[in-house]
């Protein structure tokens, strides 16, 4: 691909990092080259990107929050969530799911994330209690996010670029909220979570790690698109991945991730690679 010359095309951009992600190859930071990229710009290529996915036979299904746990905004300095769109073709069912090929992502990390399925489009000025009323379902299961930039090294503005670092969601058991919403609201803002590799504990976290709550990562995220002007808002049916409760993690073939919960009814989910 053509390196970035005196103007920043968002054009050129999202063939880029289209390239990138389809043949899983790196490149260099987009803001690294002449004239940079914004963080206005970075969201003006997410349309492109849409429209890349669609194009090529891919149906949107939803969209991740990334960077909403403030535990590793310094690790990776970005400071502020972002979001990315998710199709039918990075989203599986854990359960089904064979184990995750490693050679399909560059640089993977898992992480373990709360999912909502949404029953109706919420409204920015909602508070926690009226967006959980939009909420069909939730699911505990993994993001697997990879770097379209060698070591992990980015500007804000890269990371939104890249579709926001998705490669793929693993969705767990779904439990309706309804039964059961003023426990939800409590739990999703208090629960644990314990990440553990081969049998040996790696990181804990929870749902306070995500901005005080995933719930609270939602609310975000509808209050982000209510000021965009060229991304849609969230829309009934949408599928929403919260974003990581612990750190992320590196993976390599042969390992077994497992993630448990206390605090909240919630099964316990793993994930091999190869």
């Amino acid at each position: 691909m053509a390196i970035l010359a005196e103007t920043t095309d968002i054009t050129i951009v999202a063939r880029e990092i289209v390239a990138a992600l389809t043949s899983h190859h790196q490149i260099s930071p987009i803001s690294a080259q002449p004239r940079g990229l914004s963080l206005t710009d970075a969201y003006r290529v997410t349309p492109l990107l849409r429209s890349a996915f669609e194009a090529r036979g891919e149906r949107i299904l939803g969209r991740k929050i990334g960077f909403t746990n403030r535990n590793i905004w310094a690790q990776y300095g970005v400071y502020a969530p972002i979001w990315g769109y998710v199709t039918d073709q990075t989203t599986h069912e854990l359960a089904h799911a064979p184990p995750a090929r490693v050679n399909d992502f560059t640089e993977p990390r898992i992480e373990p994330e709360i999912m909502f399925s949404l029953k109706s489009a919420p409204s920015p000025d909602m508070d926690e209690a009226a967006l959980l009323d939009c909420i069909e379902w939730l699911s505990f299961g993994y993001e697997i996010v990879q770097s379209a930039f060698p070591g992990w090294k980015f500007q804000p503005s890269d990371t939104v670029a890249a579709n926001a670092l998705h490669g793929a969601l693993y969705i767990g058991a779904r439990h309706a909220i309804a039964p059961r919403k003023s426990e939800w609201l409590h739990e999703l803002a208090s629960f644990e979570a314990v990440l553990a590799c081969d049998g040996q504990i790696i990181d804990r976290g929870g749902g306070a790690a995500v901005l005080d709550s995933p719930l609270r990562a939602l609310q975000h995220l509808v209050q982000m698109l209510g000021t965009d002007t060229v991304n849609p808002p969230l829309q009934t049916g949408e599928l929403i991945s919260t974003g990581t409760l612990t750190r992320a993690m590196p993976v390599h073939a042969g390992q077994t991730w497992r993630t448990t919960v206390s605090g909240i009814p919630l099964e316990e989910i793993s994930l091999r690679f190869e």
